[in-house]
């Protein structure tokens, strides 16, 4: 320990304040205890404190273990020499052998700030299972503060066990917990939802009128209802993506296209279809062509739907607002659209949208525009089959009346 460290004795965690914070005596106080108190203080002023704290809880019969004290001093320093990760720090705290561990099968705990009522109460119950756990000699803290594996996974299976049966009430933490977080996860995104379609209709508001060609629109439906009676690419990907079969597509040539358009921003079929494997190879998403029975083919084929659904609300609305200002003809390729997203500012009036004008804004460092093309690759080919965009990647006039329209018809539920 540095001199400066030295210097910090006599002004750190008081071991008295600790039991406070604890809530229990020092003769009680668990490693978890000590530990949050540690991290609840400058780390220079834990570190001064540790040779104190040690000795008031060796006089109080609770000297917890050499492995506790050498690993606690190893994190602290880390965290004073800005090394330490905040993956480094829980895990020092869960290897106290009563911190739950962060990530539970496919739940995450919040931190304490954000935990809800739910979590912080459920949060609650598993600490004292654990320490239950813990003096009942079935965890080991020290070989999990000296990161043995086996531990660890018993720590873990501990932990699963009992967020997956059910307590004297009859709730299941897990699926308590992971029902709230659906809820949480539906209101964020109807929310998203809703402030894209207010961009959305102040776009189109801008526009002023976009004439639906009915020409265009009734050779396109044919063309589609032919696609759709054969088995494969293109027509059975569609129909998959709309969650509907051919007996449930609209008669009406207008709620046809647009209903098979909102569903490519708006996937709501079964990735693992055999309409969907069909897609798979007939779009060579996969290297070589799948052999019957191979049981990679339907994780390529979720990854391109994912691909799909992993575009948000406003890369959706920065290609829509380029397409709808830009008109018939504005370029639409995959790499296009990329570039709109990556150009976006929501923050001036849409019609202030330029779609030619590729530099107009300074690209943010982290936005990967190779990774956004290629999420758009997958919508370009559906829009091709469409008719909203042309052999030559550019907007059509059935697009430019119709892909804001199935936006729209996405957005509004």
């Amino acid at each position: 320990m540095s001199s400066g460290r030295r210097t910090l004795r006599g002004v750190g965690l008081e071991a008295n304040r600790m039991a406070e914070l604890a809530g229990r005596p020092l003769g009680e106080l668990s490693r978890r205890d000590v530990g949050i108190a540690l991290l609840s203080v400058p780390a220079e002023e834990a570190l001064a404190s540790l040779p104190g704290l040690r000795r008031a809880l060796l006089a109080a019969g609770n000297p917890l273990s050499a492995p506790f004290w050498h690993t606690a001093e190893a994190i602290l320093a880390k965290i004073s020499d800005h090394e330490a990760t905040v993956g480094d720090v829980h895990g020092w705290l869960e290897a106290t052998g009563t911190e739950p561990t962060a990530i539970i099968g496919l739940h995450v705990w919040e931190e304490p700030a954000n935990r809800s009522p739910l979590q912080d109460e459920m949060h609650g119950r598993l600490v004292r299972h654990l320490e239950e756990r813990l003096a009942a000699g079935d965890i080991d803290p020290d070989q999990l503060a000296e990161g043995d594996d086996e531990a660890r996974r018993a720590y873990l299976a501990i932990q699963e066990r009992w967020m997956t049966s059910a307590l004297p009430d009859g709730r299941v933490p897990m699926n308590v917990l992971l029902d709230e977080q659906d809820e949480a996860f539906l209101a964020d995104w109807e929310a998203a939802e809703a402030d894209a379609l207010t961009g959305l209709r102040s776009v189109l508001d801008a526009a002023g009128e976009r004439p639906l060609p009915k020409a265009d629109l009734e050779t396109a439906a044919a063309k589609l209802r032919a696609d759709v009676a054969r088995p494969g690419w293109p027509g059975q990907m569609l129909v998959s993506f709309s969650g509907r079969h051919s007996g449930t597509l609209p008669g009406d040539d207008g709620e046809l296209w647009l209903a098979l358009a909102a569903s490519v921003a708006s996937p709501q079929g079964d990735p693992l279809s055999d309409a969907d494997r069909e897609y798979a190879r007939a779009m060579e998403w996969a290297e070589d062509e799948p052999e019957p029975g191979d049981e990679d083919e339907p994780g390529e084929t979720a990854a391109a739907l994912a691909a799909v659904c992993a575009l948000d609300h406003d890369d959706w609305l920065a290609v829509i607002t380029a397409l709808v200002n830009g008109g018939p003809g504005t370029a639409a390729s995959a790499a296009d659209l990329a570039r709109y997203v990556r150009d976006y500012d929501p923050s001036p009036s849409p019609a202030g949208f330029d779609a030619d004008d590729a530099d107009a804004d300074a690209a943010d460092d982290d936005f990967d525009e190779l990774s956004i093309e290629g999420l758009f690759l997958h919508v370009t080919a559906m829009w091709s089959v469409l008719g909203a965009i042309d052999d030559d990647d550019r907007l059509t006039a059935l697009g430019w009346w119709g892909l804001p329209e199935a936006m729209r018809q996405a957005w509004s539920g």
